[in-house]
């Protein structure tokens, strides 16, 4: 039987699940989208990874300028365009990955996912954790331990968890207001680290290998690339009229809007102080370089923003336990992903003797994870207009996006071979690919080979036709509305 539709999401709490918003429900506009990429940015972690550009890539400060432009508009670029997709089916990006994989094909990639999502999470609650324990140290001289730390991660989890299972509008508006105090005193502390900064040791530094900057875009760009999949969830209650255009642009400039200062920051920080790049715990050391009536409500306000990106990824993870058949309210199917950041962050935060080591891994792997699946997804989505809400709904055998068995063997072949054609290239701590010591894998562009080869082969495999697609005709854009010029990407 198909699956059965939730409410309406009207009101305080969202209550509709994986099913098409109809068209009467879209009234969203593009510009909200520019808020909730920057709220999924708010994160210490990017100064941490600006001084490992320097300290461990050894760039300059204008090659870092380049990286920390190109890895968001690289990274978020994916998630906008992949973003269209929800639009046009007003579904949720692995609802409408159903279409491209079929009903059981789609539980593979769907699951990988979900899994990279619980790492995600984990690590964004484990830098809210320490957030906390940093101000209170700050402020009461309190020092952390293990109690401590097990309250401080119920704390952040139990927020993330109740921000997140009110659904879209909680989110958007807790994003536009973080949006406007963490750009304020982000321009404080820039204002700050400018009037403090020695410049000519800054510009003294000497060039790193172009293959270094290669590396660092592609680290800067695997945190973007992880919201790929999540983008349509953010974009279903936009008008089938908006622009595609617009909608790619305006998440690039939101995300590029807070990982260039920050980047940017991190890096000039690291000359002067190195062991940024290392520390155990990178929220302390911002405590520890700015001063209290600065670090205080910096890191606060961040810690905002952190919650909100665990949020943002719960919501979405929320959805993805939907596909994967988990029958509860999405609301509820949030709280696996809750219980797990809270165990494995634990770990991370106890047990884990580099913070900075075991982040750059997580994310080297999340970003060859996702790939796979993006490199399908985005051919698929190039060469269709329309999803058909009811297949996308029904998980049986009457099901337009059944294929064969469930599966579309082509998707399928494709995400494999990528997936592992990705890990071959790949090298992190713990795990080397045996071609990770070719110019790609020295680059860190396993995850860009894993998009190419999903992408191309893919292409070229014969794909098997949905049976009997209702597709939903295309409404002409209306004067006043977001409507998209020709030519454009639209729906």
């Amino acid at each position: 039987m198909p699956e059965a539709s939730a409410p309406d999401s009207e009101g305080a709490i969202e209550t509709r699940g994986l099913e098409p918003v109809p068209d009467h429900e879209r009234s969203g506009r593009v510009r909200e989208l520019f808020p909730t990429w920057v709220a999924a940015n708010i994160s210490v972690l990017l100064l941490t990874m600006g001084a490992g550009l320097v300290v461990f890539n050894g760039l300059n400060f204008w090659q870092v300028l380049a990286v920390a432009v190109a890895g968001p508009v690289v990274s978020y670029g994916l998630v906008g365009l992949i973003s269209i997709a929800g639009k046009r089916g007003g579904s949720p990006g692995m609802a409408l990955s159903r279409a491209v994989f079929g009903q059981r094909g789609n539980l593979f990639p769907g699951s990988l996912i979900w899994v990279a999502r619980w790492g995600w999470e984990t690590i964004n609650a484990v830098t809210g954790a320490y957030a906390v324990l940093t101000v209170l140290d700050l402020l009461f001289g309190i020092k952390s331990n293990t109690t401590l730390i097990v309250v401080t991660l119920l704390l952040f989890v139990g927020c993330t968890f109740l921000v997140s299972g009110l659904g879209i509008n909680a989110l958007r508006r807790c994003s536009t207001w973080s949006t406007y105090f963490f750009g304020a005193f982000s321009v404080l502390v820039l204002v700050y680290l400018i009037a403090g900064t020695d410049w000519s040791a800054v510009f003294a530094k000497p060039a790193g290998s172009t293959a270094m900057m290669i590396a660092g875009i592609g680290t800067i760009a695997a945190g973007g690339i992880s919201w790929v999949p999540s983008g349509p969830d953010f974009t279903r209650y936009l008008p089938r009229t908006a622009s595609g255009r617009a909608l790619v642009s305006t998440t690039v400039g939101g995300a590029g809007v807070v990982v260039l200062p920050m980047v940017v920051m991190g890096a000039v920080m690291a000359v002067s102080t190195p062991d940024l790049a290392s520390a155990a715990d990178p929220v302390s050391f911002i405590g520890e370089l700015l001063p209290t009536w600065i670090a205080v409500p910096y890191l606060l306000i961040a810690l905002i923003g952190m919650l909100l990106i665990n949020s943002m990824s719960m919501y979405s993870a929320g959805f993805t336990a939907q596909t994967l058949g988990i029958k509860v309210p999405r609301a509820w199917a949030v709280s696996v992903n809750a219980v797990i950041s809270l165990i494995f962050g634990f770990l991370l935060m106890v047990v884990a003797t580099s913070f900075f080591g075991s982040f750059i891994s997580f994310l080297t792997l999340l970003a060859v994870a996702f790939s796979a699946w993006i490199g399908v997804f985005g051919v698929d989505m190039l060469s269709r207009r329309t999803y058909d809400g009811e297949a996308l709904m029904d998980t049986t055998r009457t099901s337009g996006y059944w294929y064969r068995a469930g599966f579309a063997w082509q998707a399928m072949v494709a995400w494999g071979v990528a997936l592992v054609a990705g890990l071959l290239f790949t090298k992190v701590d713990w795990f080397t690919g045996p071609l990770a010591g070719s110019w790609i894998g020295r680059n860190g562009l396993g995850w860009a080979a894993t998009v190419v080869v999903a992408a191309l082969l893919y292409a070229v495999l014969p794909r098997t036709k949905p049976v009997a697609p209702a597709a939903t005709p295309e409404p002409r854009a209306e004067a006043g509305r977001e409507a998209e010029p020709a030519g454009n990407l639209s729906v």
